[in-house]
């Protein structure tokens, strides 16, 4: 059975990180582990005074006690870090218990509407794009592409500029660059799917709902690494990944007491329809 590692953050409350990662990467039918990189009590998008246990100082010694069992994983899948230090730590996770074969993914999940998240700088940026060298699919959003690049954000590039900015990041990737949030067709969220290898581009759509919650990113980043894990182009993933993500608003949009994510869970339950899309 495929067995994948996630390494991302536990938000006790609140739809992101591992609590999106774990239920959405194991309805694809893959074994999903996790490594905690700190426990909030909410996540950091509208709350107030929420707790943060940072356990950077557990991954030695959980990557140790993998290495007694002779644990390894068919792909590795990185999204919220919550310090700089535990880049390094991840690096040597990855060498250590990530099968010869297998794939890196990764979601430097650190910005969006071109600003940091709480307590990461340019610094972090630049770490992480150093981890990004390591994946074979990373998965900026804008504005994390343009701080991995160093370069200035704005609300909408052109498509000359996103293809450019996928270019740039060539350098970034060991094979696939997914970079989301192409706006230039009306109406439409697009994701600009990259090939280093064979020097291909692809651009996908869904339709564009206009609604902002946390978490989005998390959903799908999680439902691309499980279609491609289960053998979907990567074309075909991010399309699946951007519709999965789009009912997952649309289930949410409306609900006023519903503010802390998206209703993902309601959209699982149409994933055997999802997997028909090409």
């Amino acid at each position: 059975m495929t067995k994948i590692l996630t390494i991302q953050d536990i938000s006790c409350y609140g739809q992101c990180s591992i609590t999106v990662a774990l239920p959405v990467v194991s309805a694809f039918g893959i074994e999903t582990a996790i490594l905690p990189s700190a426990v909030l009590s909410t996540h950091t998008s509208g709350f107030t005074d929420f707790t943060v246990r940072d356990l950077t100082e557990d991954l030695p010694a959980i990557k140790e006690h993998w290495e007694k069992e002779g644990i390894t994983f068919d792909a590795i899948y990185t999204g919220f870090i919550a310090s700089i230090e535990q880049l390094d730590y991840i690096k040597d996770i990855i060498d250590s218990r990530l099968k010869l074969e297998g794939l890196v993914f990764v979601d430097p999940a650190m910005a969006d509407h071109g600003e940091f998240y709480n307590g990461f700088d340019q610094e972090f940026a630049d770490k992480m794009g150093e981890l990004c060298k390591r994946g074979d699919y990373i998965l900026p959003n804008t504005t994390e592409a343009c701080y991995i690049l160093h370069k200035p954000w704005k609300e909408d590039f052109s498509r000359e500029e996103m293809l450019e900015m996928a270019q740039e990041l060539k350098e970034f990737t060991k094979r696939y660059v997914i970079l989301k949030g192409d706006t230039n067709e009306e109406g439409k969220l697009g994701m600009i799917v990259l090939d280093k290898v064979t020097d291909t581009v692809d651009i996908v759509y869904n339709d564009r709902i206009d609604y902002v919650s946390h978490g989005t990113g998390d959903v799908f980043a999680s439902s691309f690494v499980g279609s491609t894990m289960i053998g979907k182009t990567p074309s075909v993933a991010a399309k699946i990944a951007g519709e999965f993500t789009k009912r997952a608003i649309e289930k949410t949009v409306g609900d006023e007491t519903h503010t802390y994510g998206v209703k993902f869970e309601q959209v699982i339950l149409e994933l055997n329809e999802l997997l028909k899309l090409e």
